[in-house]
């Protein structure tokens, strides 16, 4: 059971509110639906969604993604009810109706979107009020793209989100020297390969010259160790790190020898420096976040420390 309490503060006393869990009803799916984008920055799509007669099923929401990865919902409704596998079966069907979902992007949030969409690291949520300890150990034993995440409602109309899973790493990056010479090599843990989608993020890895991988894998370092909750994703041109939404989007350029980073934070509560930090709110960009910060040195990364955790406690 969660021991996640609220409390409200009150002329020097604490009150606590009380908080529930009940069976997911219909109209919390409602309510998760129509605030995706805000709860869980993912663009909705589908409800019930059918996945016709052979499968018989219905999926309960369908999304994409800030980083344009297809993503399924199924709201757990009794504490005995496993939605994890009926949640597999789901990723396994969309696995095999790419185009079927494409042309429901298409449809919702227009061609150019769904041209874009990532196969690289499909995700499969599960929401309930809780988790049985078996739920939880079954998910970590299964190489998949699975979160599950446990709501609480509290008095005054609150809603609390809790992850209780999620995959530390869609890819990791790892560091293997070799020869005297620093390379990075990708490691697949928890997601679906698909080498094409990578092989962008990859190459301009293998290209750096060692004072960019040194600056890089800081940052990356970094931004793994401000939490235990902090995953890492790898995409086509940059790689995500988030909480249940992105935070932080890291790119690197060998060329010009830069480490980019797009944070989740309002440029109008920075005080931005030219070369270092602007406002991308406008402008066209890999990734989430429109606060933009180019680091071409171990000082340019030292002054993007507190924005980055102002970023990480927003998110």
């Amino acid at each position: 059971m969660s021991d996640v309490k609220l409390f409200r503060i009150d002329d020097g006393s604490v009150h606590e509110l009380p908080g529930e869990a009940l069976q997911v009803e219909k109209s919390l799916q409602v309510l998760f639906e129509a605030n995706l984008e805000q709860l869980l920055g993912i663009r909705f799509l589908a409800t019930e969604h059918s996945t016709g007669s052979v499968h018989s099923g219905r999926i309960d929401t369908l999304g994409l993604d800030e980083d344009d990865c297809p993503v399924i919902i199924e709201f757990k409704r009794a504490v005995n009810e496993n939605v994890i596998n009926q949640g597999l079966f789901y990723l396994d069907w969309l696995l095999d109706h790419r185009k079927e979902f494409q042309w429901l992007v298409m449809e919702k949030l227009g061609p150019n979107i769904a041209k874009d969409v990532d196969w690289s690291a499909p995700r499969l949520i599960c929401i309930a009020g809780d988790f049985t300890r078996y739920d939880q150990h079954a998910v970590k034993q299964i190489a998949r793209n699975i979160e599950l995440i446990r709501y609480r409602k509290f008095d005054a109309g609150l809603l609390m989100l809790e992850l209780v899973h999620a995959p530390k790493q869609s890819k990791s990056i790892a560091t293997i020297v070799s020869g005297g010479a620093t390379q990075i090599a990708s490691v697949t843990e928890e997601a679906v390969e698909d080498p094409y989608l990578s092989a962008r993020i990859e190459s301009k890895i293998r290209k750096a010259d060692p004072a960019l991988l040194d600056l890089f894998e800081g940052v990356r370092q970094f931004l793994i160790g401000l939490g235990d909750d902090v995953q890492v994703k790898e995409l086509k041109y940059y790689i995500a790190f988030k909480r249940l939404k992105n935070f932080t989007c890291v790119e690197i350029s060998p060329l010009v020898r830069v480490v980019t980073l797009f944070l989740r934070l309002d440029p109008t509560t920075v005080e931005l420096e030219e070369g270092f930090s602007r406002d991308v709110t406008k402008i066209g960009h890999a990734g989430t976040g429109n606060l933009e910060l180019t680091l071409r040195s171990m000082n340019d990364f030292a002054k993007a420390q507190p924005l980055i955790r102002r970023a990480y406690e927003g998110s």
